[in-house]
């Protein structure tokens, strides 16, 4: 079996495509069940034993142990296409796909920040621990995926400790509100202002509570679930601005943005939120009640889109979305931390893949002991019966000295075999192992799973 990611993000595809591929979060659990029932119409496909999916909003991932590469490849990509409703040949150009160490490194980049939109950003530690704590729902996530994705979060959090990354970027709130801005500092600009946060999810409420930091006057959360919206705005009240719950529809949001002068929206939406008619019709609404001043500033951090891209050219708006950040964050600056987070990454990845290959040829060593030590017993009973005049004494001295010297005979080749399998390529030590000593498969996939019970 061998660790396989398959996916996309905004370094391998245009944001238009991200946004046509986006996974609803109802689908995500559908692909999870399809992907280890083997449900792609790929023929011979691949035997899949443990699937994750991380999926934000600027990448969609398949994790997966699978029995063969290429196979696990058609396999995942299929699925991947299927549900995200683009075309496999229109998909498979921006697909890629790592394996075992390179998966790893991969998933440990992605943890620390190093492959987000901006550089540094923390949000992706959530995201990895709720795509984890998704298969583990699904019964989807077994021991090599659980070991795999809580030493990514472990190894995120060591880069945001030990380093400055973070001084790297920032979140992915944070930047496109500088983007609005048009400054590093967002606080002078928003303070005393009305904000409306549309959406009451993970990326709403980050955005609200930063909004609640920089100092903004008040604080509306617009959702399609008015509880959620109210949870949101009482425990926003409490970091100072005036917060309220209003419901998404027409005529709630025509009022709300005719009075707000920034807007944040993140809504898992499947079709646009904001049109550019409402958004035009509110503009001069807001004209009438207020006359001349700042432009509407409007953040779109949705996937795919709550915003129509048309807003772009209303005049008495700035809008920035998920395509103009990608093209921002490409000029972002990067810290001299980022090299630090580089070798942490480099160094854990080759830590974990040395473990993962020395425990690969555990089960072969130990079936290879427990051969041995059926030869010694067998051979003992077969001494013993030809010298039935032995006493005990004779007896266990002679059953001691038999079995020090097979230890001793094992000892330095056993200890030297899982050296060398922490070595990239070690992994052939195992069926060399079994090679020589004409060990049954059997009794070593009985090892193997005798310590999967355990563990």
């Amino acid at each position: 079996m061998t660790l396989l990611v398959v996916g996309l993000s905004h370094r391998s595809a245009p944001v238009s495509l991200l946004e046509r591929a986006a996974l609803a979060p109802d689908v995500r659990g559908t692909l999870l069940r399809e992907v280890l029932d083997g449900a792609s119409p790929v023929v011979d496909g691949a035997a899949v034993a443990e699937a994750a999916v991380l999926s934000t909003c600027n990448r969609i991932e398949l994790y997966a142990e699978v029995d063969r590469f290429h196979a696990g490849v058609s396999e995942l990509s299929g699925l991947l296409a299927r549900h995200s409703g683009v075309g496999l040949d229109e998909l498979k150009p921006y697909l890629y796909a790592h394996h075992e160490d390179r998966a790893v490194r991969h998933l440990f980049s992605v943890a620390c920040g190093l492959d987000s939109m901006v550089v540094g950003e923390g949000q992706i530690l959530g995201q990895i621990k709720a795509a984890l704590a998704h298969a583990q729902d699904e019964h989807a996530a077994g021991r090599l995926l659980n070991e795999l994705f809580q030493q990514a979060l472990r190894v995120g959090k060591r880069a945001h400790s030990e380093t400055g990354i973070d001084r790297a970027g920032q979140s992915l709130v944070t930047f496109g509100l500088e983007q609005l801005a048009g400054r590093n500092e967002v606080g002078g600009w928003l303070r005393g202002r009305r904000a409306l946060v549309i959406g009451a999810g993970s990326m709403s409420s980050l955005a609200a509570a930063t909004l609640a930091r920089t100092g903004v006057a008040e604080l509306v959360i617009a959702n399609r679930t008015l509880e959620r919206a109210e949870r949101l705005a009482a425990g926003l009240a409490e970091e100072g601005p005036r917060a309220r719950a209003v419901p998404i529809n027409a005529i709630s949001i025509a009022a709300e943005l005719a009075l707000a002068d920034v807007v944040v929206s993140c809504t898992g939406a499947t079709g646009l939120v904001l049109t550019a008619d409402a958004v035009s019709s509110a503009l001069r609404e807001r004209h009438r009640l207020r006359g001349a001043g700042d432009p509407l500033a409007v953040l779109d951090l949705a996937m795919p889109r709550d915003v129509d891209s048309a807003v772009h050219a209303l005049p008495g708006v700035r809008l920035t979305d998920i395509e103009s950040l990608a093209v921002a964050s490409a000029d972002a600056p990067m810290a001299a931390d980022v090299d630090a987070v580089r070798r942490i990454v480099a160094e854990e990845a080759a830590a974990l893949g040395a473990a993962r290959r020395a425990a690969h040829i555990t089960p072969t060593v130990v079936a290879l002991r427990d051969m041995a030590s059926d030869v010694v017993a067998a051979e003992l009973a077969r001494l013993h019966g030809r010298l039935p005049d032995l006493d005990d004494k004779e007896r266990a001295e002679i059953t001691r000295t038999v079995r020090r010297v097979v230890d001793k005979l094992l000892h330095a080749p056993t200890v030297r075999v899982k050296e060398l399998a922490g070595e990239p390529g070690g992994d052939h030590y195992a069926a060399a192992l079994r090679q020589l000593f004409d060990l049954d498969p059997r009794t070593v996939s009985a090892v193997r799973d005798s310590e999967q019970e355990r563990s």
